[in-house]
């Protein structure tokens, strides 16, 4: 059994550093921001460090601008590295892998001169059928482990020919590798289910289960949470760990994402935005994604859903899937922007109104008003051209509904006392407009329903919006009067 796994750690004595270490294969995507964002947290409240760490060794699935991406929004969601690429410290650096190979060449030499790794010289070919028949017969898939026991004149021939190879790791026998996952508790693996696996590629590039051991140990990480999709990955990651005489963090194996019909979040998933970058362009605030991001995997006391970053525990972290519930992102981005001042609101709002309308003739005032029209019900930023299409509209195409309410026979009187108020305004003002309507209330004897509803279809065309006076302000006289007829 693997003891040195059941070790506690006292927060108190120990710096906590937590790291975040992507592939700069892509974007910034939601379960990658979420792990970020959990291990971020747990640093803050422990008063530990943050590390920003690049794994960039599948050289061709990196793309341009990877790095500079994950980095940017981070940062946009508040998350900032303690320690990065950018922000290095001599005792920790380099922090991208592919500038760390001398650092694991020694420690796989040692574990080659130990015995505790070996020469593998199968072809993938070789590899590929034997994989083939082991399915074939039934049997959990493994490497045969052919070349474990080569001899040292065997090996020396096969590089003297120039035969390439990859070097696995000499998986014990009848061993037990167990730890108190911070998350799902007690876990354990048997390493008779591991084959002996490879810790350096052909091209000398370590794989990821190995090069992490050595990241986490010379970087002095002290807790890893991570997704769940990773704990499979831990016995292998211990045994590394063991056999370099090394104290593995403390794992906390988190939850999956799943979607709105309980699948698993997979980037085929076009129902939902992936990346924390559309968010950003659709207008989304930052610490509303935050919020929201931190509830995927975590519950507050009672019925809370809005809280800071200092109310954050690890020991409310669920163990049952997290679903990516669109509704509750966009009704706590809402609670977010109404807590908003309307000059920050009106600058969320202003870059997706110029793009979609021409505000060359609308002074600022104007602009101030529509926005703050809508500032309650506004979800996202973009949410607002739909919002107020009605206000750059010349042309009302009313529906059945409000053209079959209209048939009422006392509606041309309220609506023609109504044009007969508006036009003797000298001052075209909310307040102004809200006094006519309750002039047209007591003339026209119209109230409520049929009061409302008639002067909103006429003026604005929908029967049901902001309000009225605000609206028909905003429409402006000359527009509003025409409409009445």
């Amino acid at each position: 059994m693997c003891g040195y796994v059941k070790e506690e750690r006292d927060l108190r004595m120990e710096k906590v550093r937590v790291r975040y270490a992507p592939s700069p294969t892509g974007h910034l995507h939601i379960g990658g921001a979420r792990t970020a964002l959990f291990n971020y947290l747990f640093a803050k409240h422990h008063g530990g460090d943050f590390i920003f760490r690049l794994e960039d060794t599948d050289i061709e699935r990196n793309i341009e601008g990877g790095e500079a991406s994950q980095l940017e929004n981070l940062a946009w969601l508040g998350i900032i590295p303690d320690e990065s690429p950018l922000n290095p410290k001599p005792e920790y650096a380099p922090y991208r892998q592919m500038e760390r190979l001398d650092i694991y060449r020694k420690y796989t030499q040692e574990l080659l001169d130990r015995g505790l790794a070996y020469k593998c010289f199968c072809t993938p070919e070789e590899l590929d059928a034997e994989h083939e028949r082991q399915v074939e017969a039934g049997v959990a898939p493994m490497y045969n482990r052919k070349c474990r026991d080569l001899t040292a004149e065997e090996v020396a021939a096969k590089e003297a020919a120039g035969i390439p190879y990859t070097i696995r790791l000499r998986v014990p026998a009848n061993k037990t590798y167990e730890f108190d996952d911070m998350i799902r508790g007690h876990v354990s693996f048997e390493s008779n289910d591991i084959g002996d696996w490879v810790i350096v590629k052909a091209n000398g590039i370590p794989t990821y289960n190995y090069a992490v051991v050595i990241d986490d140990h010379t970087m002095e990480i002290t807790h890893v949470f991570r997704g769940e999709e990773h704990l499979s990955n831990t016995p292998k990651q211990m045994m590394v760990f063991e056999m370099l005489g090394w104290k593995a963090p403390t794992y906390g194996h988190m939850t999956l994402i799943v979607n709105e019909q309980r699948k698993k979040l997979s980037k085929r998933d076009e129902s939902i935005m992936q990346f924390v970058s559309q968010y950003k362009e659709e207008g989304y605030l930052p610490d509303a994604m935050f919020n929201f991001m931190a509830l995927l995997g975590w519950s507050p006391e009672g019925e809370q859903e809005i809280f800071t970053k200092e109310e954050f525990s690890e020991t409310r972290l669920s163990k049952s899937p997290s679903m990516f519930d669109k509704d509750k992102l966009t009704w706590v981005n809402n609670r977010y922007i109404k807590e908003r001042s309307l000059e920050d609101v009106v600058a969320l709002c202003r870059p997706f109104l110029e793009e979609a309308y021409d505000l060359s003739s609308k002074s600022e005032q104007w602009i101030n008003d529509l926005v703050a029209t809508y500032h309650d019900q506004l979800s996202y930023g973009k949410e607002i051209v739909s919002l107020v299409d009605l206000f750059f509209t010349d042309e009302l195409n009313l529906d059945e509904e409000a053209k079959e309410f209209m048939k009422d026979e006392t509606i041309p009187n309220t609506l023609k006392v109504f044009k007969a108020q508006l036009e003797n305004l000298e001052e075209f003002t909310k307040e102004n407009i809200q006094a006519c309507i309750k002039a047209t209330q007591k003339e026209a004897k119209a109230k409520g329903k049929m009061l409302y509803m008639p002067l909103r279809i006429a003026t604005t065309g929908i029967m049901h919006g902001p309000d009225l006076a605000s609206s028909i302000c905003l429409l402006g006289k000359e527009k509003v009067l025409s409409r009445l007829g």
